[in-house]
């Protein structure tokens, strides 16, 4: 049995029918913006193998880190002991977060980060006296992960989750803010939507933990980027009414979208904070929920004093000594003049998008690029095409998108702009 055959017959890929996989790639090496298959075979990974790699595969800075970490502590639990590389990246994020979020709790993956800012937000609200505040109001198109209660704040009609409607805690859900990040505000609350917000805050707030959503960019639930300004107003309504504010900007953190974190376009700090993807540059997974010390010090002076959670491999030594390595790479190369020139190229490079039948928007910010289509694509073509492209793709739902390293060349950016049109334009 071949190791392709294998894997067809005994393993289990993500939202992939076990009786129907699809075009399968066996990669062998992974460096800098290629993938190389088993028969020699390169691809540009426009992905970022799902947005974490953004200095590239193996850099040769974060391999080096990981190598060192590993050579002396690959892991020790972090229940009573701790150690430096915790340490040196808690510095590291403090310093490239906003005042006032100080007190970082280091899980292993996104969705983890998720829940834990949820249990985080639920603990608070009970420890400031306010028991009945259990529930959560998200907006639709969002995404927040594969975890039970991550799915619940996940759109339940237009998600990857509504088979588990059913089975799922009922959260609050908003109309999408109606206003897109490159169009006119207005204060017009039943135009941008805010009216929604307002009535179900007045109306239910008093059950309400937190106000859960992706700021700016919805990433898997649509990619739809919205107007900054529906944040601020979002953000002073929940003041209003003692409902903690979580931005989940696991997608978004690191630069992705121009800024270092996509609050940065509206100028609005959580209280709870989500991040990972790209925090270890996509050598390893980590992740962190970060919050205020208002929310931990509210959590620790309560009857129940300890936040209910303890991953095992909770700020392992190694993902922590990548993700300090992975930041050092930000804090010494021009990322903002990198992401600027994709973000420009792309802009460009797919604008003839517009002009071709079956194409609903095209849209750019950072180095994110994305074509939404009329109807859904089919992500097994792009699979299909990728070693004659020569880039690999995986659109979803109705967009097919790119999210490349900030490292990837002018040239090799030409390539994924041409591998898109050409989906879209369903050549042979």
């Amino acid at each position: 049995m071949t190791p392709l055959e294998f894997d067809a017959r005994h393993l289990w890929h993500p939202y992939t029918n076990v009786l129907d996989p699809g075009p399968m790639h066996l990669i062998t090496q992974a460096e800098g913006v290629w993938l190389t298959r088993d028969d020699g075979v390169r691809m540009i990974d426009a992905m970022s193998s799902w947005w974490c790699a953004v200095h590239g595969h193996g850099h040769p800075a974060i391999t080096g880190a990981m190598q060192a970490q590993l050579a002396q502590m690959p892991h020790v639990m972090f229940g009573g002991l701790t150690h430096e590389a915790a340490i040196d990246l808690g510095r590291k994020l403090i310093e490239l977060l906003p005042a006032g979020m100080d007190r970082i709790f280091y899980s292993d993956s996104g969705s983890v980060a998720i829940e834990v800012a949820l249990k985080m937000a639920v603990q608070y609200q009970m420890a400031m006296g306010r028991t009945e505040r259990t529930q959560f109001a998200t907006i639709r198109g969002g995404y927040h992960g594969d975890t039970w209660k991550a799915m619940s704040v996940c759109d339940p009609v237009n998600g990857m989750h509504g088979l588990f409607s059913g089975a799922l805690s009922i959260q609050h859900f908003l109309p999408r803010p109606q206003i897109a990040l490159d169009q006119d505000w207005s204060e017009d609350g039943e135009i941008n939507g805010l009216d929604s917000l307002e009535q179900l805050l007045s109306s239910d707030g008093h059950r309400i933990a937190a106000l859960i959503l992706e700021p700016v960019v919805q990433g898997a639930g649509g990619m739809y980027f919205y107007h900054p300004t529906w944040l601020q107003r979002a953000h002073e309504m929940c003041r209003a009414h003692d409902v903690l504010v979580v931005f989940d900007e696991i997608a978004t953190g690191f630069g992705r979208t121009g800024e270092l974190f996509a609050m940065h376009h509206a100028g609005v700090v959580p209280d709870i904070l989500c991040l990972g993807k790209a925090l270890t540059g996509g050598h390893i997974t980590l992740a962190a929920t970060v919050t205020s010390e208002t929310v931990a010090r509210g959590i620790g002076e309560s009857a129940a004093s300890v936040l209910m959670h303890g991953p095992t491999y909770m700020a392992n030594p190694l993902a922590c000594a990548a993700a300090c390595a992975s930041l050092d790479q930000l804090s010494v190369r021009d990322w903002r003049g990198e992401v600027s020139a994709i973000e420009k190229q792309m802009q460009q490079e797919l604008s003839p998008a517009r002009d071709l039948p079956g194409v609903a928007d095209v849209r750019v910010l950072g180095a994110i690029g994305v074509i939404e289509m009329t109807d859904r694509v089919d992500p097994s073509i792009a699979h299909a095409r990728a070693p004659d492209t020569g880039v690999w793709l995986r659109p979803f739902g109705r967009n097919i998108y790119c999210m490349p390293p900030y490292v990837i060349s002018s040239d090799e950016l030409s390539r994924v702009a041409d591998a898109m049109l050409s989906l879209v334009r369903g050549d042979a």
